[in-house]
């Protein structure tokens, strides 16, 4: 053989073609149930310097055969400007797929790597827990695809109509801007701004409150925007500048500040996260930037990169409560409220304590169309369609692209990885736009492959990101995290700061991409297959490509499809409000009734004793012989007393209820009972809570059973 043979031989390769519904798989390749091993013919030649990086050629034509005819291609010089957004710890690209650049205005996928000898094509879909390079083909395969069926521009294209308005829907905040902005959104504007025209006595005396209920790590984060902006104002020479010291007062002399909780345990009698704790147990009695801290100080001398996203998921689960676990939705909008700055103000403690620095981008109004179904705004989707079914959290068109995939079945081999014809799609989008709300839309003929492209294309036609622009950047700065513990927990605050239209639609797409990921062993579509096909269309919206360097979204590729797959794997912890959040809601409605009451005392006790005297005298019998008394004004039944036991439940009271009341035509499921007053405004009570420790907890609550609002 020639030496310009060998040298043609040892070039990298594109992949390139595409399956479609339109023609079958074949049965070898990647995805078939053979397990028939790849043969080791790399051959390597000498490497070359560039830099202070080595680049190599080497051969890897044996991928070709899948994706169509290969395409032979030189190496290209490195380049050694890595993106901000890539981490140590990402592995977002492995040093062999950096060896060239990609050719502008091209997917990164195309560039002609040095791969490590593949794996043998069985073990293609059996992995649940690690990302190979192989997988991460599929990535770039959606990338291109995506490009091509005009979902987003390519690096330097201007797009199709209106993808400069798009283009413009994001811009990065002046100085002090995200500052200001953020105070505000935690409620804490009052701090740097006396011109705002709410009451400003009862604004002061809602930060003070908000303020007392934080933990350190939290008050610092507050403290450290408050400094930051300070700053900038003082440099504007702007008047009535409040000093921060003003704010967080330091202790006095006699007092001491405030302490972890040390090793033993606390003074409520919590386990210290520093204790013997399951590495898989989720803690959520402590505040996660405060588990953070403890983790950061007795890992100094460790790497802040010990976890990445290629290492096994492991299996976290939440540490049982007692007092119940509290879901998205089981909460009253005044305490949701609060749960928001709360979170707020925590996920950037947890963020600060990891050395990270959050640039939130401010989101610009643009316009965007008014009605119809694709490149809609989630908000007017869901005024348009709850004019139709009240109560509607998901968009319909959403919903029924979902439930016909299901319908039509699961086991289909490729779902959601397969593209649909393109021109076929694009005159089906079409068609549900006219056809969709009258119900002719011709469902029963609509493929499987192509309703699955037509999701996508709903959701990566948003007009504003799923993830939503304010809070993008914090998704994906979610991997630069030491452990995968706390990117979880980074991902458990996300998730609750979003809009509750985004938050639903979000955790409807989570629930279907299981339920396809359970078909798996037909349909080949693991969870690791699902999310590298996925992440793109959640991550880059229309004008995204335009934005970002070949580096960043190299770095950005297994970066965002490691999210999407915490998403995915964790979404029963996801959806749920931490116990230490919950906490802090009671004690401000606690302090906040202090206030209230101390103002307000002889009023309220003249009112007692004329009115409530009698009714609370039987009460407070009740309780003090172990009884609470459980109403029911929805229903024919319109009380009944529960003796609390260590073993009572939610669930029982529920039971016993429809024992005794026959003629409730209500589900049990549809049932709830709530908690009602106290430190809480309103919370849904999970089955499994013991009500004897709950009552101990709040006992001036009100018990309630009616149906479930969620």
């Amino acid at each position: 053989m020639s030496w310009q043979q060998q040298q043609q031989e040892s070039q990298g390769v594109v992949l390139t073609g595409y399956h479609s519904n339109a023609e079958p798989l074949p049965k070898s390749g990647l995805y078939a149930p053979s397990c028939a091993s790849v043969p080791d013919n790399q051959a390597t030649l000498p490497s070359h310097r560039t830099g202070n990086d080595t680049v190599q050629q080497s051969e890897n034509t044996q991928h070709g055969d899948r994706y169509g005819p290969a395409t032979f291609t030189s190496s290209t010089k490195i380049s050694t400007d890595l993106s901000p957004l890539h981490h140590p710890s990402s592995a977002a690209c492995p040093r062999s797929q950096l060896s060239s650049s990609p050719k502008p205005g091209s997917s990164p996928r195309h560039s002609p790597n040095s791969r490590p000898k593949p794996r043998p094509r069985c073990q293609r879909y059996n992995s649940q827990d690690s990302l190979d390079e192989m997988q991460m083909d599929d990535y770039w395969k959606e990338v291109e695809n995506i490009t091509r069926s005009g979902g987003g521009a390519g690096r330097g294209e201007g797009g199709g109509e209106g993808e400069v308005q798009e283009d413009e829907q994001q811009k990065i905040p002046e100085e002090g801007e995200q500052e200001e902005a953020w105070l505000a959104e935690a409620g804490l504007a009052r701090l740097f701004d006396d011109s705002l025209s709410a009451d400003q006595e009862q604004v002061e005396e809602d930060s003070a409150v908000f303020l007392s209920t934080l933990t350190r790590t939290q008050a610092a984060a507050v403290q450290r925007r408050l400094t930051s902006l300070q700053q900038t104002l003082r440099r504007r020479n702007r008047q009535h500048v409040p000093d921060v010291r003003d704010i967080f007062r330091p202790p006095e002399k006699n007092e001491e500040p405030s302490k972890p909780p040390s090793k033993g345990g606390s003074e409520n009698g919590q386990k210290d996260v520093t204790s013997a704790e399951i590495d898989t147990e989720m803690n959520v009695e402590i505040a996660f930037s405060e588990q953070a801290l403890t983790y950061r100080d007795n890992h100094q001398s460790f790497s802040t990169s010990s976890g990445s996203p290629d290492d096994k998921l492991p299996n976290f689960k939440l540490l049982r409560d007692k007092t119940g676990q509290t879901r998205i939705g089981d909460l009253s909008p005044l305490d949701m409220k609060k749960v928001h700055r709360l979170v707020l103000v925590e996920m950037t403690a947890l963020f600060d304590t990891a050395g990270i620095d959050l640039k939130a981008h401010k989101p610009i109004r643009v316009k965007t169309k008014e009605s119809g179904l694709f490149g809609v705004p989630l908000a007017t989707l869901l005024d348009q369609d709850q004019k139709r079914a009240s109560g509607t959290k998901v968009p319909f068109i959403l919903q029924r692209l979902i439930s016909h995939i299901e319908e039509e079945g699961l086991d289909t081999e490729g779902l959601l990885r397969i593209p649909g014809v393109a021109a076929r799609v694009k005159l089906l989008s079409q068609e549900l736009e006219s056809s969709f709300y009258d119900g002719t839309f011709p469902w029963q003929h609509l493929k499987q492959h192509d309703a699955a492209s037509l999701l996508k294309q709903f959701i990566r036609e948003l007009p504003h990101p799923l993830l939503t622009v304010e809070y993008l950047s914090a998704f994906i700065a979610v991997n630069k995290l030491p452990t995968k513990k706390q990117q979880l927990q980074a991902l458990h605050l996300l998730v609750l700061l979003l809009p509750e239209a985004n938050r639903d639609t979000l955790k409807a797409l989570v629930e279907f991409f299981q339920r396809v990921i359970d078909h798996q062993v037909k349909n080949k579509m693991t969870l690791n297959n699902v999310c590298v096909v996925m992440a793109p269309n959640i991550f880059m919206f229309k004008g995204f490509r335009s934005k970002v360097t070949e580096q960043q979204e190299f770095s950005m590729a297994t970066s965002t499809t490691n999210i999407v797959r915490l998403l995915i794997r964790y979404q029963n912890l996801l959806w749920t409000i931490p116990k230490f959040i919950v906490t802090q809601v009671r004690q401000q409605n606690m302090e906040s009734q202090r206030k209230q009451n101390k103002e307000r005392a002889v009023r309220k006790l003249l009112k007692k004793i004329t009115i409530d005297k009698p009714p609370d005298k039987a009460i407070f019998e009740e309780n003090s012989k172990g009884f609470i008394r459980v109403q029911a004004p929805q229903f024919s039944k319109v009380s009944m007393v529960v003796q609390l036991t260590e073993h009572l439940q939610a669930a029982d009271v529920l039971t016993r209820f429809l024992s005794q009341d026959s003629s409730v035509a209500v589900k049990r499921e549809d049932l709830c009972l709530y908690e009602i007053g106290g430190n809480i405004k309103e919370r849904c009570l999970d089955g499994e809570t013991y009500m004897k420790d709950l009552f101990q907890l709040n006992p001036n609550a009100e018990w309630v059973i009616k149906a479930a609002q969620r």
